[in-house]
């Protein structure tokens, strides 16, 4: 099976795209990355590097998912703007990946460095139609979770089920509602949402 990842950066980001994605060409197995590009450089840049097992998706596919996206931009940060559109990248991906049974969100500045294929395996052992990872902070830095939550952005997969897109869709709206590079009690960007998750959605 294809294991199918996406990712999303602006062309100041493309030398991490390029790590990630010879990482995936080591450990990933059969792979494609789906890359939402920020900019046209970007894209251009990935078509003319022809990198097997990837694809640009134009950042316009994004927001033309929900008009509601473009709409937040004057009001945030590039940052912000990105991780705004972050819970929207699945859906374009799965649009392109029709024959993909789960994506998986991945930090363009994250790499591989052994097999991801247990993390799989353990998702679909329990049961799981949705994959979050702990930042598992040492035990110094454990007060950290109280600011940036105790779930990470960086790797996440959903699958094509109808519970995994109420998660997605429930995620979406929150970040439409408010996604700024601030602490708030329960809010940090895109991130402490997922605290929420498993009492939402167990």
């Amino acid at each position: 099976m294809t294991e199918h990842y996406v990712t999303l950066f602006d062309s100041g980001f493309l030398p991490y795209a390029l790590a990630l994605h010879a990482s995936l060409v080591r450990h990933g197995g059969n792979f494609h990355l789906w890359a939402v590009c920020l900019d046209d450089r970007a894209a251009e840049a990935l078509d003319r590097l022809g990198k097997p097992g990837v694809t640009a998706i134009p950042l316009s596919e994004v927001e033309a998912i929900d008009p509601r996206i473009p709409a937040t931009r004057p009001t945030r940060s590039r940052a912000e703007y990105c991780w705004t559109m972050t819970p929207f990248v699945f859906d374009a991906a799965f649009r392109h990946a029709t024959d993909a049974v789960r994506m998986t969100y991945i930090d363009v500045d994250v790499a591989l460095f052994s097999d991801p294929t247990v993390l799989f395996d353990e998702m679909v052992a329990a049961g799981k139609q949705v994959l979050i990872t702990e930042h598992a902070f040492a035990a110094r830095y454990a007060h950290l979770a109280k600011r940036s939550g105790r779930f990470c952005v960086q790797f996440l997969t959903m699958t094509r089920a109808d519970s995994a897109t109420t998660v997605r869709r429930w995620w979406q709206e929150r970040c439409l509602e408010w996604c700024f590079d601030r602490y708030e009690p329960g809010r940090f960007g895109d991130q402490m949402y997922l605290d929420q998750w498993p009492g939402l959605f167990p």
